[in-house]
């Protein structure tokens, strides 16, 4: 038995590598990321993780547990993913300035032809971040490949007021909800 996370980033590796995951195997999903017409954010990172969770699996053996999960930045209603270039980070960022978010983040975990989907929900407050602060981010390079255009375990974290919930959960895998889920499974870290 493998364990396969069905995603390319470093972070949910570096977690699960933390956690002591053995055995642990990358396989990236490479599919579309198709969203179903009106979901709200628990549903879109469920429905996103279920199909990189599945399109995964068929490489796999039966035995091993496939890992995957998806993470958005929720604001007034819609999704803030990564941005485009950085006149988008710039502008994300000064939407999350001085505003609490949500990050919705959904796992999938697939096992024995059973597949379990679930979702964690953090709240985050942003301080107020003046133009400078964000220009002179933007210029690290870090946010450009994360959902609302910051890391809150790098050096987007100097904004960050407070975070109700899983901090691991803002980073892309909130790892209270995934040992539960793998604890159901069989599979022990501990």
């Amino acid at each position: 038995m493998a364990i396969v996370l069905a995603s390319s980033s470093p972070r949910r590796k570096m977690i699960l590598e933390m956690l002591g995951a053995k055995g642990l195997v990358v396989i990236p999903a490479q599919g579309d990321e198709v969203i179903p017409e009106n979901a709200g954010p628990a549903m879109t990172v469920e429905w996103l993780s279920k199909a990189k969770a599945l399109e995964v699996a068929k490489k796999c053996s039966q035995s091993d547990v496939i890992i995957a999960a998806d993470t958005i930045v929720w604001l007034h209603d819609r999704i803030l993913g990564k941005p485009s270039d950085a006149a988008d980070a710039a502008a994300m960022l000064r939407e999350l300035s001085g505003n609490c978010h949500e990050v919705y983040t959904g796992i999938t975990v697939v096992k024995d032809g059973s597949v379990t989907s679930v979702h964690e929900v953090s709240r985050v407050f942003f301080r107020d971040v003046s133009d400078d602060e964000i220009a002179g981010y933007i210029a690290t390079g870090e946010p450009m490949d994360k959902a609302g255009a910051y890391g809150a375990q790098g050096i987007g974290a100097l904004f960050i007021e407070r975070i109700d919930g899983d901090f691991f959960n803002v980073m892309g895998l909130p790892v209270c909800r995934l040992g539960e889920m793998l604890k159901k499974q069989g599979v022990k870290l501990l």
